[in-house]
């Protein structure tokens, strides 16, 4: 509706007939001055301890209860509290024990992705032997993205959850826990280095299943086992001219 008047003008109005306005209390929803909902009977700090520490002895009573699912409950659980921080992951690769560096970037049902200045690395749930937080590093968010919100992408959400969702990476791992499978399908034709037990391989992504991944170098695809791979790392482009180079020369060679 528009007044033709000036915004402050309208809001001094409007303030005026708030004054003037009469107010009336309904018997049935009466309340007085006390606070509705409170979270517990006990003080506001001490309710966040003792919600903490349900959420943490719920998780032990199914650990408890699945032994087999235990490592990657912890781990999903360790990672969703670090998410957007940085963290030092412990692995297994090659018969040693190697230390990946990197912020948290999704967490997905049988991996997390970490993520640096330089790399993205997808570190399988059942190669790693443990992950910590680096000393000296805050524990907290970006401090801004406390007091941005999009009003726009409310309404599409709420409106269009499903296609506004899909649209966007930092929202499907908002809302889903994917598979490893289902995220590397989700980045066909990026070119990674996927390091396995045995071996390191590189070429561009070219599907995944639930068993597999499917990558293409210069030469024929090679499928991989996902129960074989360590971590795979994205590459470059700086990277992958060399890694060209050398197998171009390998090539001349033989």
């Amino acid at each position: 509706m528009k007044t033709g008047m000036r915004h402050s003008d309208y809001i001094k109005v409007l303030l005026d007939k708030r004054k003037d306005e009469i107010r009336q209390i309904d018997p049935i929803h009466e309340v007085g001055d006390r606070i509705t909902s409170p979270p517990g009977a006990t003080p506001l700090e001490e309710s966040r301890f003792m919600i903490e520490y349900m959420e943490q002895k719920n998780l032990h009573t199914v650990v408890t209860a699945k032994p087999d699912m235990k490592k990657p409950l912890l781990l999903k659980k360790f990672f969703k509290m670090r998410r957007n921080q940085e963290v030092i992951v412990y692995i297994l690769s090659k018969g040693d024990t190697s230390e990946i560096t990197g912020k948290v970037s999704a967490i997905g049902r049988d991996f997390v992705m970490l993520t640096s200045l330089k790399d993205r690395i997808w570190i399988p749930y059942n190669t790693i032997q443990s992950a910590n937080v680096p000393a000296g590093v805050p524990t907290f968010d970006s401090a801004h993205q406390n007091f941005i919100y999009d009003n726009d992408l409310k309404r599409k959400l709420t409106t269009n959850f499903g296609e506004t969702v899909a649209k966007r990476d930092v929202l499907v791992q908002q809302f889903f826990e994917e598979t490893l499978m289902t995220n590397l399908g989700r980045w066909r034709g990026v070119w990674v280095k996927v390091i396995t037990i045995e071996n390191t391989y590189w070429g561009k992504i070219i599907s995944a299943t639930d068993k597999s991944v499917m990558i293409k170098p210069l030469t024929d695809p090679i499928e991989i086992e996902l129960n074989q791979i360590t971590h795979i790392y994205s590459m470059r482009l700086l990277m992958r001219l060399y890694m060209m180079g050398k197998n171009m020369i390998k090539s001349f060679a033989g």
